[in-house]
């Protein structure tokens, strides 16, 4: 549990510790600034910031992720609200999660790895994602 929060909780830390300084040296308009400003960081970092996994499995394509994966974090930013048709399972959550990750990418735990149809996609293009996930407008 501690390893999923862990860059969350440092970029808080910087964010307070930096802060403080400032406020220190008179800038509390600018320490406050920075405060916030790490505080969204640590929450953009943190387990928060992705749908949560789902009780029961179904049918939606998979994407292993973890905490901190600034590729997992673009990818999630840029699906936006698509983000909601896909199951999200956090990697350092899962262990069964995580050696399925490694048996898709030979060994090690690359993330994101989505998993569509049965096949396993590395770090794919999030427009590509999106094409897979987003059903078509019926042709008139």
């Amino acid at each position: 549990m501690v390893r999923r929060w862990s860059v969350a909780a440092l970029a808080a830390l910087c964010g307070v510790l930096i802060a403080a300084a400032r406020f220190g040296d008179g800038a509390p308009g600018t320490a406050a600034l920075l405060l916030a400003g790490f505080l969204v960081l640590a929450f953009v970092l943190s387990p928060l910031a992705f749908p949560r996994a789902a009780a029961v499995e179904d049918d939606r394509p998979v994407v292993y992720w973890r905490p901190g994966c600034v590729f997992c974090l673009r990818l999630r930013a840029r699906l936006g609200a698509d983000a909601d048709r896909l199951r999200w399972v956090d990697i350092w959550q899962d262990p069964a999660a995580a050696a399925a990750v490694r048996e898709i990418t030979g060994g090690d735990e690359t993330v994101p790895t989505v998993v569509i149809g049965g096949r396993g996609h590395v770090n794919p293009d999030p427009s590509w994602l999106r094409d897979q996930i987003v059903p078509t407008a019926p042709q008139a």
